[in-house]
């Protein structure tokens, strides 16, 4: 699965044997700098996905996402846990096409559902969520963190 926009991005998952572009991402794209061997091992583990934007011969753009099993569900279900797009390329529909073809990966794993979860206040991601035809959940959903270290 694979993607051209018209501005020549290509939108896909990236391989196990890809981890080598993450060398080349955008500032902002991701939270913190890439760690090389955390990459490797995120990318082998055929259940982590990352879907880039690539501009040229860098990451603009990412979705990551986990799909996962359950012992009480017949199909696995698509956990997104971010999405990124570079501050240069942001409002160009970027995070639309990536979380697209994201759902798109899901569908294609057999998963029965997608979901994501994001600060009521973080107003650009309700927007994309919103705009992609997801279902907001109650307002009475609460995340709990917890620390491990």
């Amino acid at each position: 699965m694979s993607e051209r926009t018209a501005m020549t991005r290509d939108i896909r998952p990236l391989a196990a044997d890809e981890a080598e572009l993450l060398d080349r991402v955008a500032d902002d794209v991701f939270d913190d700098p890439i760690v090389p061997a955390r990459a490797r091992e995120f990318l082998a583990d055929p259940h982590h996905h990352l879907v880039v934007a690539i501009e040229g011969d860098g990451v603009v753009g990412m979705v990551s996402a986990v799909d996962y099993l359950h012992p009480d569900k017949a199909e696995p279900e698509l956990w997104i846990n971010e999405v990124g797009v570079a501050s240069s390329h942001r409002g160009q529909g970027l995070g639309q096409a990536l979380l697209q073809a994201t759902l798109a990966l899901g569908r294609e794993l057999g998963c029965r559902v997608a979901w994501v979860a994001t600060e009521r206040s973080n107003t650009p991601a309700m927007r994309l969520y919103a705009s992609a035809g997801g279902a907001e959940e109650p307002q009475d959903t609460v995340l709990f963190t917890f620390r491990l270290d």
